[in-house]
């Protein structure tokens, strides 16, 4: 039977996607964006910064900056190197789209994509909103690089796979939603490019995408939907013909754009101690915005009950004295 024998976990903010002095820059960009109390109450910037800890602005000093950055370079190169000698066959991602694919007129719940490819477009070639153009270089520097530099490139999908599992997890009374093709001119979304141009560097290795609409009400799934989910995939997995070697991987996460230390860390502890009924009683209220997902964290973990968590790695990333940023978290299972 096929297994599942690798699980990672990777942040995919644009804070990796920037230089260390570049991250205080990000305070333009949250200033105007809508944010979020800890508790998951609606606020502004403006909001947050009233009620910050003081401490925040000396994790803020350059050389501290610096240090959380190469700590989190140093993560995301270890999870390449264990991807690469892994020998996988096919590596399953777990992601979420910020209608960058999917939009209000038909936004699936669960989606999993069984193209034969599937399209990453540079920058350039993509069509984002009005918004998109009025953003300083240096953040559509940092957005580029979840994308090809030049040209589209199609990457492989496992699409046998990816059958099967809709076909098993539609036997086992998930309602799937499932696409052969992106739309004309569109390509993979960010969480998704993320794994193909930083994690994986451009290899060809394939891979089965797997949507959950972890961002938009009223259709999100439930964190003990996502764990089940990811039971359900492995299982699937295990079903399967032959003696395929099978990676999975959480693409996002962790809270953010309020960094939560609290949060994370009960995620965390969850994680190490194989706390399935913690990880399923997550509040929903705190699971929104940037910190939803959480979710794709919550459906690999359903999926890797059977592996030992080698190692994680934690870093709070803060970039303003609102204490927005992102907690930027790195796993692996084996």
């Amino acid at each position: 039977m096929a297994k599942i024998v690798l699980g990672l976990g990777t942040s995919h903010t644009p804070m990796l996607n920037a230089a260390a002095e570049e991250w205080r820059l990000f305070e333009e960009l949250d200033r105007a964006r809508p944010q979020r109390h800890k508790d998951g109450r609606p606020c502004r910037y403006e909001d947050l910064l009233r009620v910050a800890d003081d401490r925040i602005e000396q994790a803020l000093a350059p050389e501290r900056l610096a240090a959380r950055h190469a700590e989190a370079m140093a993560a995301l190169a270890a999870l390449t190197e264990s991807l690469r000698g892994a020998e996988l066959d096919t590596l399953i991602v777990i992601g979420d789209d910020q209608k960058e694919i999917y939009h209000d007129a038909n936004m699936p719940s669960l989606l999993i994509y069984h193209g034969s490819t599937i399209a990453n477009l540079p920058l350039r070639r993509r069509v984002p909103g009005p918004e998109w153009h009025r953003r300083p270089e240096w953040s559509q520097r940092a957005s580029a690089r979840y994308y090809e530099a030049t040209a589209p490139r199609d990457y492989p999908v496992d699409s046998a796979l990816a059958k099967h599992l809709i076909a098993a997890l539609v036997e086992g009374d998930f309602d799937i939603a499932c696409a052969d093709r992106l739309p004309e001119g569109e390509g993979e979304g960010h969480a998704f490019g993320f794994v193909h141009r930083r994690l994986m560097e451009g290899m060809a290795l394939p891979i089965v995408p797997v949507f959950l609409n972890t961002y938009f009400p009223p259709n999100q799934p439930t964190p003990r939907r996502c764990y089940r989910l990811g039971q359900a995939i492995r299982a699937a997995v295990e079903a399967y013909p032959g003696t395929a070697r099978i990676g999975i991987v959480a693409s996002g996460g962790l809270s953010h754009f309020t960094v939560d230390e609290a949060l994370d860390g009960e995620i965390i502890r969850a994680l190490r101690g194989k706390d399935a009924g913690a990880l399923m009683a997550l509040p929903r209220e705190k699971l929104n915005s940037g910190s939803s997902e959480i979710r794709n964290w919550i459906c690999a973990a359903g999926a890797l009950e059977h592996l030992d968590l080698r190692w994680i790695r934690y870093v709070p990333g803060y970039r303003t004295p609102a204490g927005t940023g992102t907690g930027m978290c790195f796993a692996e299972w084996g």
